[in-house]
């Protein structure tokens, strides 16, 4: 692989050829013809001609305002 690929390394690529992959088992159709009938073939063929595209929906979290909270929240007086 390259870095040039959409999937910048393996475990990039599996991670993405698996959840395609339960995809396909689920009922969805296959976007480009594959000789194999395998979900996770047809979903690593779909990955390498670029039919596929994954986006990552959450961003990281802070985790310098998250103990900044935590650290706050442990100072409050209960009367």
């Amino acid at each position: 692989m390259s870095t040039e690929d959409p999937l910048h390394n393996k475990y990039s690529l599996v991670k993405g050829a698996a959840r395609r992959a339960r995809q396909l088992q689920n009922g969805a159709q296959p976007l480009t013809p594959s000789k194999s009938m395998k979900a996770c073939r047809v979903a690593q063929d779909e990955i390498t001609q670029g039919k596929v595209t994954f986006v990552v929906n959450h961003a990281p979290k802070d985790i310098a305002a998250l103990e900044e909270q935590h650290r706050s929240n442990d100072g409050i007086d209960a009367d």
